[in-house]
């Protein structure tokens, strides 16, 4: 018998028997349906099993946020997943699917320039005030850097500290942002460092409220795909924004830069990477979260940056993205009752879900983050790496 909690999400009364199927597929993660850890998962309804037999992963995430299942620890349940690569095993099974995906990114560019802009106007316009509640005072949408911050404000302030330190940034250089977010490096490059910048993204609640954000510095936000930027700039940096360039793009992403950049000049890449090479992204991300995305593996970068650029730092810190996670997740869930009336309660699901499946990835170490300094051939001497913050 159905019914329908005071959430509005659909149940069903009593325990399941889940198919062995599943129970086999999930037993290497020491993970139980209707066990008593705090990361089993509690069945509500057994149209669950059914979502994940004919979809796998989407119809994981799709039943979680219809309320067909729960846990009292989403991080720790996929954190156990991903460590033993039960979504791996579980996409095995849909061979059909997985060559179908395979196909969809072999024959089209699913991020040419006549797409750059459906991320942001699918995840990054949804809404500035779920970001401003969500996270710091920077506006910082991308890992924090950890070692030595008590919480999530250092932590971002740290890594914009680290990045412009990084870049060795100089009074009166003209700086280039590739995804400039609501503009937190940009201030505080300008405020600590002395110089101008040009920002570009592809979101109109980013570039509205950056420029607000900015608003009487030597900042100016622009609206543009990154193959478009012109001029010269003495540094450049991208932060988060790698991910949704895509492999078929990776040459020409570097080569605008270079295009871009003085014979002297700087660039530092802040990306998230894969432990390995991964044609697609997670169907339930892809669709709900970040469309078309694509995370890099370390060849894919290597291979595109070569003749291109030199590489003078790879700097890894990708478990820092379990805590940054989590720190967002703790500020959403808090401000959810001001939130809850303008985007109702399967949004608040479908956002737990976003967090902690994230949380789960960088803890598990298949999510890795990696700060990369590039130079070109003609940079004069030795690049010396940077670590501390002073």
């Amino acid at each position: 018998m159905a019914f329908v909690d005071s959430r509005g999400l659909h149940h069903a009364r009593g325990h399941f028997n889940p198919p062995k199927a599943l129970v086999d597929l999930i037993a290497p993660a020491d993970v139980r349906f209707n066990g008593h850890r705090p990361w089993d998962i509690q069945v509500h309804d057994e149209a669950l099993y059914q979502r994940v037999l004919s979809s796998g992963s989407l119809g994981l995430g799709e039943a979680y946020v219809d309320g067909f299942w729960d846990s009292d620890q989403l991080d720790v349940l996929f954190y156990r997943f991903m460590r033993v690569e039960t979504d791996k095993k579980l996409a095995g099974w849909f061979k059909l699917r997985l060559f179908g995906e395979l196909i969809r990114q072999s024959l089209f560019n699913l991020q040419s320039s006549r797409h750059a802009f459906k991320v942001g106007e699918h995840h990054y316009d949804i809404g500035n005030d779920i970001f401003e509640a969500m996270l710091d005072s920077t506006m910082s949408y991308s890992c924090g850097y950890w070692e030595h911050a008590r919480d999530l404000e250092e932590a971002q302030r740290h890594k914009l500290d680290l990045i412009c330190r990084k870049l060795k940034l100089k009074p009166g250089e003209r700086l280039l942002e590739i995804g400039c977010g609501w503009g937190g490096l940009m201030r505080h490059a300008v405020e600590r460092y002395g110089v101008e910048v040009v920002g570009i993204t592809v979101s109109k609640e980013q570039q509205k409220l950056a420029q607000a954000r900015c608003e009487g510095l030597p900042v100016s936000v622009e609206l543009k795909d990154y193959r478009d930027i012109t001029g010269e700039y003495d540094k450049a940096v991208s932060v988060g924004m790698f991910e949704h360039v895509g492999q078929k793009n990776y040459r020409t992403y570097f080569e605008a830069v270079r295009r871009l950049l003085a014979d002297d000049g700087i660039f530092l890449l802040h990306t998230i990477g894969n432990h390995k090479t991964n044609k697609g992204l997670d169907p339930w991300i892809d669709k709900y979260i970040f469309p078309n995305g694509k995370l890099p593996s370390a060849r894919e970068i290597t291979q595109a940056v070569e003749g291109c650029f030199l590489i003078e730092d790879w700097h890894n810190f990708g478990p820092d993205y379990d805590h940054t996670l989590m720190a967002w997740w703790r500020n959403f869930d808090q401000a959810w009752p001001r939130l809850e009336s303008r985007y109702g309660k399967r949004f608040y699901r479908m956002w737990k879900y976003y967090l902690h499946t994230c949380a789960g990835f960088f803890r598990s170490r298949q999510g890795q983050l990696w700060q990369l300094v590039l130079t070109k051939r003609s940079y004069p001497g030795t690049y010396r790496s940077i670590r501390s913050l002073s």
